[in-house]
């Protein structure tokens, strides 16, 4: 079984589970490959929500493609759901978010609801978070004194570049990778995040940080993981 046959079976469990939730409510949907296999299996049955909040101009457009409704998060209170991937996750269900450059649009609608429902394949779990680069947003301006802060840390930061071209954002490859919000990212590799809680609070208190992609305040409450047996229910 390939990752894309797995990301589209967690894809339809995940579709399952929220459909346990009361009809008319409104449900926040994340962003990537995984969420777009969930948006694609919601489809048929999009008329169960009163609406949906989403994380991305991305999803937003998929979202109106299949004829949902997008609500502005600030005319949403809460939400009883929030579906989305993970680039890495540990077994206390803290996540590294952001290789799709999301991160703090992600966090804002994660922290709008009830309950986190992470989704992914099982190459995401991992005893410590870290392998994967983390990702922290940041405004421009504040490029060299963040790197420097980051460094302290003990990773190597990178400035993300762009992969293609966006004329929404006049932004061409090799330029700096923008994010929905204007923002740049730094990638940090090489770390072992022991304190994943310490570590978020430590990072967004740094002048010029929007957000990092550390998600351990609002971390999972339902990770539902697939791998070659089918697909695993784990709450928190």
């Amino acid at each position: 079984m390939n990752q894309d046959q797995l990301k589209q079976m967690v894809g339809e469990a995940a579709r399952d589970e929220v459909l346990k939730l009361s009809a008319g409510q409104i449900l926040g949907v994340g962003t990537g490959s995984t969420a777009n296999c969930f948006i694609d299996a919601l489809a048929p049955h999009k008329d169960h929500f009163a609406g949906t909040v989403s994380s991305s101009n991305a999803t937003t457009e998929r979202l109106l493609k299949h004829g949902f409704k997008v609500l502005n998060p600030n005319d949403v209170v809460s939400l009883p759901a929030y579906v989305d991937g993970a680039d890495e996750i540990d077994p206390a269900g803290h996540m590294i978010k952001g290789g799709g450059g999301a991160l703090t649009r992600e966090k804002i609608i994660a922290s709008m609801a009830k309950q986190f429902i992470c989704i992914c394949d099982s190459s995401k779990q991992v005893p410590v978070l870290g392998n994967f680069a983390l990702p922290v947003e940041i405004i421009p301006l504040a490029q060299g004194i963040v790197t420097r802060e980051l460094e302290k840390f003990g990773g190597k930061v990178s400035l993300r570049l762009a992969k293609n071209t966006r004329p929404d954002l006049n932004q061409t490859p090799s330029e700096p990778f923008a994010t929905d919000n204007g923002g740049w990212i730094l990638d940090v590799a090489g770390l072992k995040i022991s304190d994943p809680l310490k570590m978020e609070s430590q990072i967004n208190q740094i002048a010029g940080v929007i957000t990092v992609g550390l998600f351990a305040k609002e971390k999972v409450n339902i990770l539902l993981v697939s791998n070659a047996a089918g697909v695993e229910r784990i709450a928190f």
